[in-house]
């Protein structure tokens, strides 16, 4: 009995090791996920709050004319040159 439960207890400190790594994946509570880029996207989090700022939400139309909305990735694609997405949202920021 007590061999299986340590086998138990070995087992579940890997699987809380091997999920340690998701918690960088995890999206903050009021943000979301977009990934930005023309040829490879990376990942950019950025506060639900931007949605509602006319920059943000003229870039977005942009993307949505030029490309439409695919999301292969899962999340909201803007495929832009990252410099110019981080620039908006740094002026965002200052706000």
């Amino acid at each position: 009995m007590a061999f299986g439960l340590s086998g138990f207890v070995q087992g579940k400190k890997a699987l809380r090791r091997s999920l340690s790594g998701i918690k960088e994946a995890t999206i903050p509570k009021g943000c979301l996920a977009i990934y930005v880029g023309e040829d490879q996207k990376k990942r950019y989090v950025v506060p639900l709050s931007y949605l509602n700022e006319p920059a943000f939400q003229d870039l977005l139309s942009m993307a949505e004319e030029e490309f439409g909305y695919d999301h292969p990735m899962g999340g909201l694609t803007i495929p832009c040159r990252e410099d110019i997405f981080i620039d908006i949202t740094s002026q965002l920021n200052s706000l």
